[in-house]
């Protein structure tokens, strides 16, 4: 439970640090919501790896909604 709140909450001061790779965002939900909800559906081991396999698809042609 711990770790599932830290790592959550990493990203959300990921998400609030200004950065142009946030207007490029392929993706609905975005990359790093789309972890959060992974992590908060599949638990924190199975969340993150997800998550990791959607960050290395944001690429050309890739891209749209996309739930866990």
């Amino acid at each position: 439970m711990f770790l599932k709140k830290f790592i959550i909450f990493f990203i959300r001061l990921y998400q609030k640090t200004p950065t142009t790779l946030h207007n490029r965002c392929r993706y609905i939900p975005t990359c790093s919501e789309y972890m959060i909800l992974s992590i908060e559906k599949y638990g924190v081991f199975v969340g993150i790896k997800k998550g990791l396999n959607r960050i290395k698809k944001c690429r050309y042609p890739h891209g749209g909604e996309d739930w866990p």
